[in-house]
C-alpha cells in the first residue's frame, strides 16, 4: 500500500538511486500501478515496503512508503498506488510514463513477512484498498504454500471497479509458471464492496461478525490453534481487525517475536 496522506518517513541512512519506469497502468481515475526496473543488488522479502519518490521543486526528494507488490524473485518492482490530488507525491507520481525515473531507497522493511508468524495451517490476508499490494507479493511466493495448507485473501473496497487490480492478480495465479500448480486449491480470493451492490456486500469485519464470511468459505470460525493472519489497510481498518483477532484469541506478533497475526505499522508515527 502507499501512504501519501501521512507525514514523510524520515530515513537518511540508506542509499537511494533513480530507477527507470518500465510500465504504468491506470485502473480507475483514483488507482494506478507502475513497474520499476529492479537494480541487480536490490533484495527484499515478500510483504515488505520501501521508500520511493520524486525530486521536489527544491531538489530535495519527496519520499513515501510503498509496499512492493511483486514477488521477491521478479526482475521488476511493482507498486500499486492511490491518486491523491492534494498529495505532495502522488499528484505528480500519477503522471509518470515509461522511461521516466523514480527515486528508490535501498532498505526495504515491514512487519508483513512470513517469519513474523508462528507455524499454522490456514493464513488470512485482510486488506482494504491499496493494502492488497504486499499480499500481491506474498501470494506469488512458493514459501507461503509450503507453510500453509490454505491461504484466504480478502479485499474490501468501496466500488467494484476498485477491485480490478486484485481480481486480475488472482486470475493470473493459475498461469504463473512458478506457483500456479502449487496455489491450485490452496488460494481463496474473497472480495467485498461497501458502496454498491455486489455478491459480498460490506466490510470484511462486519461479515466476520455476522458469520457470513465463514459460511461463504466453508469454515466455522477463526481458530487460534491453527489460523494466522496479516492485516494491511487504513488506520481504522487495521485497528478494527486487530481488536477482532485479539477477541478471537490470537496474539499479535512481530519480526522479533513471531505471533498469530501481524499488522502493517507504516502509518505509526
Amino acid at each position: 500500500m502507499n501512504f501519501d496522506n501521512t507525514q514523510p518517513i524520515r530515513n537518511n541512512t540508506n542509499v537511494s538511486e533513480s530507477v527507470e519506469v518500465m510500465n504504468v497502468e491506470h485502473w480507475t481515475p483514483q488507482l494506478f500501478s507502475f513497474c520499476l526496473k529492479r537494480p541487480n543488488s536490490f533484495r527484499f522479502k515478500a510483504g515488505e515496503f520501501v521508500m520511493i519518490g520524486l525530486e521536489g521543486s527544491d531538489q530535495k526528494p519527496i519520499l513515501r512508503a510503498y509496499s512492493i507488490a511483486s514477488p521477491s524473485w521478479d526482475d521488476q518492482l511493482l507498486f500499486y498506488s492511490i491518486k491523491v490530488e492534494a498529495g505532495e507525491l502522488t499528484s505528480r507520481l500519477k503522471n509518470i510514463k515509461i522511461g521516466d525515473y523514480v527515486i528508490l531507497k535501498r532498505k526495504p522493511t515491514g512487519t508483513l513477512i512470513l517469519n513474523a508468524l508462528k507455524a499454522g495451517t490456514r493464513l488470512f490476508l485482510f486488506a482494504t484498498g491499496t493494502g492488497v499490494a504486499p499480499f500481491a507479493s506474498l501470494i506469488r511466493e512458493p514459501e507461503i504454500y509450503e507453510r500453509f495448507d490454505n491461504v484466504v485473501l480478502t479485499h474490501t473496497c468501496r466500488l467494484q471497479s476498485d477491485l480490478a487490480f486484485g481480481e486480475r492478480l488472482f486470475e493470473s495465479i493459475s498461469d504463473d509458471p512458478l506457483i500456479g500448480d502449487i496455489a491450485l486449491g490452496k488460494l481463496l480470493y474473497y472480495p467485498t464492496v461497501t458502496r454498491e451492490k455486489f455478491k459480498n456486500n460490506g466490510r470484511i469485519s462486519d461479515l466476520i461478525h455476522s458469520k457470513k464470511f465463514f459460511s461463504d468459505i466453508g469454515i466455522s470460525d477463526i481458530e487460534p490453534d491453527m489460523d494466522r493472519a496479516m492485516i494491511c489497510g487504513s488506520q481504522e481498518f487495521n485497528k478494527t481487525m486487530r481488536s477482532l483477532l485479539l477477541e478471537k484469541g490470537l496474539t499479535e506478533g512481530s519480526v522479533n517475536m513471531p505471533g498469530d497475526f501481524v499488522v502493517e505499522k507504516a502509518f505509526v508515527g
